[in-house]
C-alpha cells in the first residue's frame, strides 16, 4: 500500500512532527521544500496547527494530515477526531493512529478501537488506519493480522532489532512503516566518550532509517526553523554508502549499550 494524498501524490520521505516546533512559518517552509506529511500528537501546538490550517485552506488535497490518540475510550476518541476536523476546518483526516499500543493494553479493547477506526474509514472521515508501538512483538502481531494500513514504529541507529523481523514482515505485508524516534530523543546527536569521530547529525539519523527499504517515511521533530532547514537536506540526499551504514551501526551499538534511560531499552 502506498500512502497518497487526496490528489494521488505519494507521501514525502520526511514528515514534519509538530510537538517540538511551535512556529506557524515552519509548516509552509516544510511544504515549500517538499514535505507533504504533517503529524501532531494533540491540539496543544497552537502555532503549528495555525500554520497547518492556513496551508490546508488552499492545499488540502496536496497534504497528508495525520494525528492520533493514546485514549482507548471511544467517546474520547470521537471527540478528538471531531475537534481536529473542526479546528483545521477539514472534513477528513488522512491517517488516524491508535497510539502506543503496549503489553499493558487489553487486547480486546484494542480490537474494539481498531474496529471503530475502520468504521470511520468506511464513512470517509479517516482515509488510513494507523497504529504506533515501540514493542516489536506487538508490531509483528499487528502486521500479521493486517490490523492497520500504516505502522509507526521506533527505529534508529541504536534500536535496530526491528530489522530482524518487523521491517521485513511489514514490507512483505505491504504495510508502509513510519519510523519515529530516529534521533533516539536527541541522544544520538550527543556523541559518546568511546567514539572518536563526529557524532551523526539529525539528517544522518533520518538517512539511516530511510536506508531500509521497508521504511516509507521518517518523522522529524526539529525544535527550531534552523534545525528544520538542516533536516530538509534529507529530501535530496543520496543513499548511505555501505561504509556509512557500518559506521553508524557501530556508533548506534555504543549509544544503545550506554543505557542512559530505562525507557530506551525496556521496550523490546
Amino acid at each position: 500500500m502506498e500512502l497518497l494524498t487526496i490528489q494521488g501524490k505519494p507521501a514525502s520521505i520526511l514528515g514534519l512532527a509538530g510537538q517540538s516546533i511551535d512556529d506557524a512559518d515552519a509548516v509552509l517552509l516544510a511544504f515549500t521544500a517538499g514535505i507533504n506529511y504533517f503529524f501532531f500528537y494533540n491540539s496543544e501546538s497552537e502555532n503549528f496547527l495555525g500554520g497547518l490550517k492556513s496551508l490546508l485552506a488552499t492545499k488540502r488535497e496536496q497534504v497528508l494530515v495525520t494525528t492520533g490518540s493514546e485514549s482507548r475510550d471511544l467517546k474520547s476518541l470521537r471527540h478528538y477526531l471531531d475537534s481536529v476536523r473542526h479546528d483545521l476546518n477539514i472534513d477528513q483526516l488522512d491517517i488516524f493512529f491508535l497510539e502506543y499500543v503496549s503489553p499493558a493494553d487489553d487486547i480486546k479493547q484494542i480490537q474494539v478501537v481498531l474496529d471503530q477506526l475502520r468504521l470511520w474509514q468506511d464513512s470517509g472521515v479517516v482515509r488510513y488506519v494507523g497504529v504506533t508501538t515501540h514493542n516489536r512483538t506487538i508490531a509483528l502481531e499487528i502486521i500479521q493480522r493486517h490490523q492497520c494500513d500504516v505502522l509507526m514504529h521506533r527505529y534508529n541507529m541504536a534500536h535496530r532489532k526491528a530489522e530482524e523481523q518487523v521491517l521485513p514482515e511489514a514490507q512483505k505485508a505491504n504495510i508502509p512503516l513510519v519510523a519515529f524516534t530516529c534521533t533516539r530523543w536527541g541522544t544520538l546527536l550527543q556523541g559518546h566518550p568511546y567514539w572518536q569521530g563526529k557524532p551523526p547529525t539529525a539528517a544522518d539519523c533520518y538517512r539511516y532509517a530511510l536506508n531500509n527499504s521497508a521504511v516509507r517515511l521518517a518523522l522529524t521533530a526539529p525544535k527550531t526553523k534552523q534545525e528544520l532547514v538542516e533536516n530538509l537536506s534529507v529530501l535530496h540526499s543520496p543513499q548511505l554508502s555501505n561504509q556509512e551504514i557500518a559506521q553508524w551501526q557501530e556508533y548506534g551499538d555504543l549509544i544503545y549499550g550506554n543505557g542512559q534511560d530505562a525507557f530506551d531499552t525496556q521496550w523490546i
